[in-house]
């Protein structure tokens, strides 16, 4: 693993520290960089929630998430650096006066406000670290996604938020984006020769990014049915990796240079229009199944209602550029499927001419698979000879590069890597606002689309993966998803 470097000391405000997102996800990721010692020992963790309770308290519930086999004298060390106020984050409360105490001696420390809450409050939030004076030059911002629910509320969020801390000290956080196999997507095109050359329409036939969860929508049906699938995966995630994936190489792989190609592919997105969305748009729901060896309720009976959100989509995009034009991407997520993973197929055009006799085997065209989650890894599939005498004869085999066994030391997780870019300034692994806002703008689109063209909502069974119309959404072009069963 790549040597660690300390970052400088920070102080970081959890508001929502009490909610999963912090106990599960933020402050493991914090303990971990501090046994690994890259938080110094003078940084300062200030967790936030409406709910009364004391710092012992707080770190106890805490404590829970945390891996077991964690030394208990770097845990006690790590709780000498949390403190917990009780503060009601939208509203006004005495704990904001508290809050700018317990800040006020270390105000020239960078200070990071991590917002783990209902983004319809980021705004008075944002408000009330203004009013109180706690926003110093050294201050950052972290959003959780999703940043509104269309264009129109994320640009008021936007600006809500743009009216306290400026457009560089925002820090609009996708944990897609801090996972090794995506930044290895950069590394992959632009430091090898193999690949940038035929990294367009003309080598490339198709490229497929899909997101499957075995979770039904469990503790977050409140939100998730105001949602649906497509705006809580497709407009942040799956577009993300989209963009890394078809973007032209930036001057640099710094900050704005990033996002500024990122923001390029999503405006040279086609619109999905009514007349095209039967064609190339597919929405499903999970109805009771089995995964594993459990029987699993279908969506209608986890919200207790009948409803026409959708827990399954799959869509074709064009890129209407010169790299992409003719060279569709094909996205899909859904919730209750058959197995948990996520990955990037770059499916490459076939040989102009084959050489090979007909009863040699299949000849199959050239792959790059890029596995995000679980068992992250990438394979390049290519065709060889099977060894062994009686002519020749075809196989289809990987080139293997598993990250458990090729860094078996380890390294940090997606949020780890985010924060510790969050406290050196590195917006490069972050969403800008045009970015943002050019993303809803293509998923309204889709909505508005599927809304006039009257789409239907075909079930699937929990446990498969997705309604057989998704296959035939492939099928018309002549093309099929690839899948892990199918290897």
């Amino acid at each position: 693993m790549a040597e660690l470097v300390p970052v400088q000391p920070f102080d970081m405000v959890v508001f929502g520290a009490t909610g999963d997102l912090a106990r599960r996800k933020i402050l493991p990721a914090l303990f971990h960089r501090w046994c690994d010692g890259q938080i110094p020992q003078t940084s300062r963790i200030l967790a936030a929630a409406r709910e009364e309770m004391s710092t012992p308290e707080f770190l106890e519930r805490a404590r829970e998430f945390i891996n077991g086999s964690a030394r208990k004298d770097a845990w006690d060390a790590f709780c000498k650096q949390v403190s917990y106020t009780a503060v009601d984050a939208a509203g006004v409360s005495p704990g904001w006066t508290e809050l700018k105490a317990a800040l006020a001696p270390e105000a020239g420390k960078v200070r990071i406000f991590y917002l783990a809450l209902p983004p319809s409050i980021y705004g008075s939030v944002c408000a009330a670290i203004g009013a109180h004076g706690l926003n110093t030059p050294g201050s950052r911002i972290v959003l959780e996604k999703p940043i509104g629910h269309d264009f129109h509320s994320a640009r008021s969020i936007n600006e809500a938020v743009g009216a306290v801390f400026g457009e560089d000290a925002i820090f609009r956080i996708d944990h897609y984006l801090g996972k090794e196999t995506v930044q290895n997507l950069l590394v992959l095109r632009f430091a090898n020769m193999l690949f940038e050359p035929v990294w367009n329409a003309a080598g490339v036939d198709h490229v497929q990014i899909t997101v499957a969860e075995t979770l039904g929508a469990g503790t977050r049906a409140a939100y998730y049915d105001r949602a649906g699938a497509l705006r809580d995966m497709v407009q942040n995630h799956l577009l993300q990796l989209l963009c890394l994936v078809a973007m032209e190489p930036p001057a640099s792989l710094e900050g704005d240079a990033v996002r500024a190609e990122k923001l390029k592919v999503l405006r040279a997105l086609r619109l999905v229009s009514p007349g095209a969305a039967s064609a190339s748009v597919v929405r499903g729901q999970y109805g009771p199944g089995v995964i594993g060896q459990d029987r699993v309720a279908g969506y209608g009976e986890e919200v207790g209602e009948a409803t026409r959100t959708e827990t399954f989509v799959a869509l074709r995009a064009d890129i209407d550029n010169w790299r992409w034009a003719g060279a569709p991407f094909y996205l899909r997520t859904g919730k209750r499927m058959a197995q948990r993973r996520s990955e990037i197929v770059i499916q490459f055009k076939p040989v102009p001419h084959d050489l090979i006799r007909a009863d040699a085997g299949l000849l199959q065209p050239n792959r790059l698979v890029i596995r995000l989650q679980p068992d992250e890894g990438v394979k390049l599939m290519l065709m060889t000879k099977d060894p062994g005498p009686g002519g020749m004869r075809l196989r289809y085999v990987p080139l293997n590069l598993s990250y458990a066994d090729a860094f078996a030391a380890g390294y940090p997780d997606a949020y780890e890597r985010l924060l510790m870019a969050v406290v050196r300034g590195n917006l490069g692994l972050f969403m800008r606002r045009d970015e943002v806002e050019s993303a809803w703008r293509w998923t309204d689109a889709v909505v508005a689309a599927w809304r006039e063209a009257g789409l239907a909502l075909h079930p699937y069974p929990a446990g498969t993966d997705g309604p057989p119309q998704a296959l035939q959404l492939m099928a018309r072009d002549g093309r099929e998803w690839y899948d892990s069963h199918d290897r």
